[in-house]
């Protein structure tokens, strides 16, 4: 199966972009619409198990991976910049080292080769509250989540991901079933001795944990080519904290 994806051009070098955990193509919809006009190609894909691309039982980086490289077989693209955020970044680094022939240019936001301890369980209590034999607009589900999770954009993040299923009973278009059984794998990284040989940017939030300066050595081991930029006054979403110097980085990068 082909994953689902927003693309923006018919002509111009790909730029494909992955979205991150519970995310979809939608939260990069304004910055590729920069890119577009930028003279790219611009293809926002959903992963599987989120927004539109299908549902499985498997789930893994390595199949991700595989996912991209047959999208990108199916509509025969070359030479691709490709862009992961924090879980797109991991099956970013996992196509670089499976297809490295696929990409000319890698940008990973905001994630390291490196694995995370299991951090998102609060974040799947939450959306696992929400019945929605009780819920019948956007403004209840809110309130079911802010229970748990005070942030109001996170909630705003998550809340993009709720559709209506039929006139009568909203739910969630990430499979929220096979995405809270796998928590463990997300952080994930598995290492390999061969360093990835594509020029690659590292981008990470100032304000986040997520690249460590203690990372550089990881990075510059399994990246050759790689550098590493910091967007000061920026968490972990930091291309929507700080949209114009994230697409100044990039930009400058890619050109």
């Amino acid at each position: 199966m082909i994953l689902h994806s927003l693309q923006l051009g018919e002509t111009g070098q790909p730029f494909v972009i992955l979205h991150g955990f519970l995310g979809m193509a939608d939260n990069w919809k304004t910055l590729g619409r920069q890119w577009n006009e930028d003279g790219f190609q611009v293809h926002i894909l959903d992963q599987r198990n989120h927004g539109r691309s299908f549902h499985s039982e498997e789930f893994s980086y390595e199949l991700m991976a595989q996912d991209l490289k047959d999208y990108c077989d199916h509509h025969r693209l070359n030479n691709i910049y490709l862009l992961g955020h924090s879980m797109g970044g991991k099956v970013a680094m996992k196509a670089a080292q499976l297809f490295p022939e696929l990409i000319e240019k890698l940008i990973i936001a905001d994630i390291a080769p490196k694995t995370y301890a299991p951090h998102h369980s609060d974040i799947i209590n939450a959306l696992q509250s929400v019945d929605f034999s009780k819920i019948s607009s956007r403004k209840e589900a809110d309130q079911v989540l802010s229970q748990r999770i005070t942030d109001f954009g996170t909630r705003q993040f998550l809340l993009k991901s709720l559709y209506r299923v039929n006139k009568d009973t909203y739910g969630w278009r990430f499979n929220l079933e096979v995405l809270g059984n796998s928590q463990s794998m997300i952080g994930v990284h598995e290492s390999t001795d061969i360093a990835v040989q594509i020029p690659t940017l590292f981008i990470r939030g100032g304000n986040s944990g997520y690249i460590l300066d203690t990372d550089k050595m990881l990075i510059d081991h399994a990246f050759a080519k790689a550098e590493l930029k910091t967007i000061p006054n920026a968490g972990h979403w930091l291309h929507a904290e700080q949209p114009q110097l994230f697409y100044q980085f990039v930009n400058e990068f890619v050109k």
